[in-house]
């Protein structure tokens, strides 16, 4: 039987792209959401296997929505990472005109594209909706004074014209797309990486690094560290860590073991592989 398979929808978004390069038709049935959290949700109440998700842009950063859902509302592992080149266009009605009033897109779409929007049209106004392929719609159904950010491919399916391609600020544009499932990935081989999230005593000195000396020591690449508000109180953080490789290393597990003794909260969302494609 397919896989039930979670994306942020709907059909056209670069989540389903990873999805696609993921499972082969009889492999998957692909079930769009029409927000990321939704489909984390999902996950977790078990209506699909797991879903697919951005979590970070190489120009934008964190998407704040996943890592807050993983953190608070749901007990769900990391079992794939991929990284997609992403190459924005701008799109419009084949039959529209180039007096842009409105361009819409995801808010980290937009924000990829911020200078170049404002170059080519400084007086169109920039909406945020749910998703690039949700931006492209919503051209689609609109009068021509509309315009969205989106995939090459998200023309194809909504019937609409690219204007201009390649219109992302930095061409080094990158988002990093994480699986999500109910259970640890089985077998980790290859590149990988362990991803932890804990709360430690921020009003104690020190505390930060007496967690960072334990990867110090034991010669472990901490590959990213990001702060997110507790939620718990003013001034009062949790902070998310990537570690490259996994707890199959005895120094990694060690260094995850002794940070666990150290947190007051802490969460291991495992070690899970990581993969390119390129475009």
């Amino acid at each position: 039987m397919p896989r039930k398979v979670g994306f942020l929808g709907p059909s056209g978004t670069y989540s389903e792209e990873i999805a696609l390069s993921l499972y082969r038709e009889s492999e998957a049935r692909l079930e769009p959401f029409s927000a990321i959290d939704a489909a984390i949700r999902a996950v977790a109440a078990g209506e699909v296997d797991e879903s697919i998700v951005p979590v970070e842009n190489s120009l934008e950063g964190s998407v704040n929505i996943t890592l807050d859902t993983l953190a608070h509302d749901v007990d769900l592992y990391i079992t794939k990472e991929v990284v997609l080149p992403v190459r924005h266009s701008l799109l419009t009605k084949k039959d529209g005109n180039e007096n842009i009033a409105v361009i819409v897109s995801h808010p980290q779409a937009l924000a990829q594209c911020r200078k170049t929007l404002g170059k080519l049209y400084p007086q169109a106004k920039l909406q945020p909706v749910e998703s690039t392929a949700e931006a492209a719609r919503i051209v689609a159904a609109g009068d021509g004074r509309y315009a969205s950010v989106g995939s090459a491919k998200a023309a194809e399916i909504y019937g609409l014209k690219v204007l201009a391609g390649d219109i992302q600020d930095n061409i080094a544009n990158s988002t990093r797309f994480i699986s999500l499932e109910r259970q640890a990935a089985r077998q980790v081989q290859g590149k990988c990486k362990t991803s932890l999230v804990c709360q430690i005593n921020g009003l104690r000195p020190g505390s930060l690094y007496n967690i960072l000396q334990e990867f110090a020591a034991r010669e472990v690449n901490l590959t990213r560290i990001e702060s997110r508000p507790a939620r718990t109180g003013l001034g009062l953080y949790i902070f998310f860590l990537d570690i490259e490789g996994s707890t199959a290393e005895s120094n990694i597990a060690d260094a995850v073991k002794a940070i666990e003794e150290k947190c007051l909260w802490y969460k291991n969302l495992g070690s899970y592989p990581v993969y390119h494609t390129g475009k």
